[in-house]
C-alpha cells in the first residue's frame, strides 16, 4: 500500500491507494516519500499514475520488500516467475487459520469434524494457537464449543487420535509446503521413508526425486530449514504422530516403470482408488496423455484423453482388462 498524505480526489478524500507488487513499485520507480499523482480509476478505485520526479529533494528512500516476516520473522520468499512474496512460517500467527484448516484437510491429516467454523472458535477462545496444540486439547475443552457438545466433543479427540496414525504422505501434504499436492507426497513420503530424512536432505537429493522440480525442491528445502517447521515437528512427535512411511516394501511391481492415465467414469472405482492401485504396483498416474504415457484407462463418457491416446497409438485398456492386469 502507499500511505498518502490526504487528498480530495473526485470528490473523495483519499489517504492510501495499492501499489500491487514489488514489481509494480519499481515499473513506476516509487520510492518513500516521493510527491505522486494519483487518479481514480474508473471513478472508482485510486491508483498511483507516475513520480512527480521533478520534486524529488535528495531525502526519498528506496523501498524495499522485507526479507523475513514482520509478523513471525521466518523468510518472506518470492519465487521465480512469481510476483507475490510469501511467508513460509508454518506457525506464524498471521497464516494460522488456513495452515491449520489445510492440515486437518481432507487432503491432509483428514481430521473429521475439524473444518473452518470449528477451527476459527479454537483460535478465538484460545483453545490451540499453533497446528501441533490440535494434539493436546482435551475433551472438555471442545465441550464449550457448541450446544450439547458432549458427543462432538468425543467424536472429535477420536478423529484426531485416529490420524496420529496416517502414512507418511498425509503429514507431508498437511504441512502445505508449496507446490507439494498429495501426488508428489506420496512420492517423498516412498523416497525418503521417514520425516527426518526428508528434513535433513539436500537440495541436490531433493532436485533428483522423479516428478520433483527445481522450484519445488527448493520450496521443500526452505521449508524445513525454518525453525518453526523444526519445532512444529517435534511437538507433532511429543504427540506420537507417525513419522515414517507404513506401507511395507512392495514386493508385486507389475506396474513398474509404467504410466497411467485415467478417464471416464469407472464402475466398481473411483479415480483415486484406482490410482492407488497402479501406484500400489509401482506404477505411475498422469493427468494428461503423452508419448511417455503407457495405458489409457478409459471409463465411460470418456472425452479427450481417449480421442488424444487413440491418434498417438497409445494402448487403451477398459475396466474389465484393469481388473484382469491387477489380478
Amino acid at each position: 500500500m502507499a500511505i498518502l498524505e490526504p487528498v480530495v480526489v473526485a470528490g473523495s478524500t483519499i489517504s492510501k491507494t495499492t501499489l500491487h507488487n514489488e514489481d509494480f513499485i519499481k515499473e513506476k520507480d516509487l520510492k518513500i516519500g516521493d510527491h505522486v499523482l494519483i487518479q481514480k480509476a474508473g471513478d472508482v478505485i485510486p491508483e498511483v499514475v507516475k513520480v512527480l520526479k521533478e520534486k524529488r529533494n535528495g531525502t526519498e528512500k528506496e523501498f524495499e520488500m522485507p526479507k523475513k516476516c514482520p509478523v513471525c520473522g521466518a523468510e518472506a520468499v518470492r519465487e521465480e516467475g512469481e510476483a507475490a512474496v510469501y511467508c513460509i512460517g508454518i506457525e506464524c500467527k498471521a497464516r494460522n487459520l488456513r495452515n491449520i484448516i489445510h492440515f486437518a484437510s481432507k487432503e491432509g491429516m483428514n481430521i473429521e469434524g475439524l473444518g473452518e467454523k470449528i477451527v476459527e472458535q479454537l483460535l478465538e477462545n484460545k483453545l490451540i494457537e499453533t497446528i501441533a496444540d490440535i494434539y493436546y486439547l482435551k475433551q472438555e475443552d471442545i465441550e464449550t464449543l457448541k450446544k450439547d457438545g458432549k458427543k462432538f466433543a468425543k467424536n472429535l479427540i477420536d478423529a484426531i487420535e485416529q490420524s496420529k496414525n496416517n502414512d507418511l504422505d498425509r503429514l507431508i501434504c498437511a504441512l502445505g509446503i508449496r507446490h507439494i499436492g498429495t501426488k508428489s507426497a506420496k512420492t517423498l513420503a516412498r523416497e525418503f521413508r521417514t520425516i527426518d530424512n526428508l528434513m535433513n536432505a539436500s537440495l541436490e537429493d531433493l532436485a533428483l526425486v522423479e516428478d520433483i522440480g527445481e522450484i519445488t525442491a527448493k520450496s521443500i528445502y526452505e521449508f524445513f530449514k525454518q525453525d518453526q517447521t523444526k519445532d512444529l515437528i517435534n511437538k507433532l512427535k511429543k504427540a506420537n504422530v507417525n513419522m515414517k512411511l507404513l506401507q511395507n516394501e512392495k514386493t508385486d511391481n507389475r506396474f513398474e516403470g509404467k504410466t497411467f492415465v485415467l478417464t471416464g467414469s469407472l464402475e466398481k472405482y473411483t479415480r483415486d482408488e484406482a490410482s492407488k492401485i497402479i501406484e500400489d504396483f509401482g506404477g505411475k498416474t498422469s493427468s494428461s496423455v503423452s508419448k511417455k504415457t503407457d495405458f489409457v484407462l478409459a471409463g465411460e463418457e470418456a472425452g479427450s484423453k481417449l480421442t488424444k491416446a487413440e491418434s498417438l497409438g497409445i494402448k487403451i485398456i477398459s475396466e474389465q482388462e484393469f481388473e484382469e492386469m491387477i489380478k
